[in-house]
């Protein structure tokens, strides 16, 4: 089995920064593709990142296109989200996911992380 931990969510102020970290307990990292999604209250969830399992490629939806950045360190098996100039609608649950394709899609990736709740104030 593979278990996903995520860390450093938080409270922050809006144009404050945040750095995620989603660390793999398992066997296998280095072949996964990995991604981060997000859920506010009384919305669908959200895709928010991904990146390939090498880290050639990477990609970002419009809504933080320049402002999040996700990257990975294979020897640390670990994601990381970078998120800057943060404004309240960035408040949700960010969950952070692997699996064997590289997609934007909930569905095609395989594992999950139990979600870091990330709370921007105005």
């Amino acid at each position: 089995q593979v278990q996903l931990v995520e860390s450093g969510g938080g409270l922050v102020q809006a144009g404050g920064s945040l750095r995620l970290s989603c660390t793999t307990l398992g066997r296998t990292f280095s072949t996964y593709s990995m991604a981060w999604f997000r859920q506010a209250p009384g919305k669908e969830r959200e895709f928010v990142a991904a990146i390939s399992s090498n880290g050639a490629s990477t990609y970002n939806p419009a809504s933080v296109k320049g402002r999040f950045t996700i990257s990975r360190d294979n020897a640390e098996k670990t994601v990381y989200l970078q998120m800057n100039t943060l404004t309240p609608e960035d408040t949700a649950v960010y969950y952070c996911a692997a699996g064997d394709t590289y997609s934007i899609f909930q569905r095609r990736y395989n594992y999950w992380g139990q979600g870091t709740q990330v709370t921007v104030s105005s």
